[in-house]
């Protein structure tokens, strides 16, 4: 009789659905996704799936259920199935995008998806997820409600712009936009006391956000909305993956001589991030010794402020993860000794 080693249960996750894979080693290291099935994203399907992997996959050998954080619709199941007393694994999209390029599928559909995060689960020991600070969820669905607002009533000052430029401005149409945008500030504003409230109430979280905000051109809103948006970084292992998850990393495709493309930001991660670090950046490079002189050195390397822009915002995002990891503040000395260390060399 061959003995199982390892069993994965993997989902893609969609709105309204769940396409999984089961998944299974043995002792001989042999590798196989043995069944496929589709069920609705709620709780009636979240039943019907532990059931179902139960079924094929039998009590012997405990079940990891692996998935992608896809947006917000991982989110409920990863709840039902921890409460469940399963073991779960969320993967950043990333990491399971690269691992499909190395198997030879040529289709992407959910169920090669499914299939490619079952061989992920299968070939990786991913890290056992836990149910992050519900605090974290809600400061994350506070932040982009706020970043909404934004958007909004930028577009409403466009309007308002837009019609008082007009050879005849209606006069109704410009007090309505003027009391839309008005309404949109003091939300705005509203979202912003409420984020900071619940941040004070959590008198750990208040100090470690007293820290980060240590860091030139980072404030209270900045910091709130990295760690809203990482679950205070808890599925981030490293600054390489935190950069990659952010959609502030580089890429570079160049083949012998005929092939060589500029390099660039993937802007392929998480928006609210790369949005979060905008600002920050240029007033760090602007009253920020370090970082004026990293912004100077790579424009003088490449001649690209934009390109030299974005190296401030990732090494910004860096240093919030080192300090929160180390739970302490922003030396500009030992970052300044750090750059004519690099300098010399």
């Amino acid at each position: 009789m061959t003995d199982i080693l390892k069993q994965v249960a993997a989902i893609d996750v969609a709105q309204d659905k769940l396409d999984v894979s089961l998944g299974r080693i043995n002792q001989y290291l042999v590798k196989e996704v043995y069944a496929f099935k589709t069920f609705d994203n709620n709780e009636t399907g979240f039943s019907a799936l532990i059931k179902w992997v139960k079924k094929f996959a039998g009590m012997k050998i405990p079940v990891r259920y692996v998935m992608e954080a896809t947006g917000v619709y991982h989110q409920r199941l990863a709840y039902y199935l921890s409460d469940n007393g399963c073991r779960v694994s969320i993967i950043l999209p990333n990491k399971i995008r690269n691992f499909i390029k190395s198997l030879d599928i040529k289709t992407i559909t959910d169920k090669t998806a499914s299939y490619g995060i079952c061989r992920f689960g299968i070939d990786n020991n991913p890290m056992i997820w836990h149910k992050p600070k519900e605090l974290f969820l809600v400061l994350r669905q506070l932040s982009r409600e706020r970043d909404q607002l934004i958007v909004e009533r930028t577009v409403a000052k466009n309007q308002l712009h837009a019609e008082k430029a007009e050879a005849f401005p209606n006069k109704g149409t410009i007090a309505r936009l003027n009391q839309r945008i008005e309404l949109f500030q003091s939300q705005e504003k509203e979202i912003r006391k409420e984020m900071e409230r619940l941040i004070r109430q959590d008198a750990e979280l208040m100090g470690k956000v007293k820290k980060i905000i240590t860091i030139p051109g980072v404030g209270l809103l900045t910091a709130t909305i990295v760690l809203a948006e990482t679950n205070g970084f808890d599925l981030i292992r490293s600054k390489k993956q935190l950069t990659s998850y952010s959609g502030l990393d580089v890429e570079e495709k160049e083949s012998g001589t005929s092939v060589k493309k500029k390099p660039k930001i993937s802007k392929k991660g998480n928006r609210h991030l790369r949005k979060a670090m905008y600002m920050p950046s240029l007033t760090a490079i602007r009253h920020d010794d370090y970082f004026r002189g990293l912004y100077a050195r790579l424009i003088s390397k490449h001649g690209i402020k934009m390109k030299a822009a974005v190296a401030v915002q990732r090494k910004i995002l860096e240093l919030i993860y080192t300090l929160w990891k180390n739970d302490s503040v922003y030396d500009p000395k030992y970052m300044q000794n750090k750059a004519e260390k690099l300098l010399i060399a």
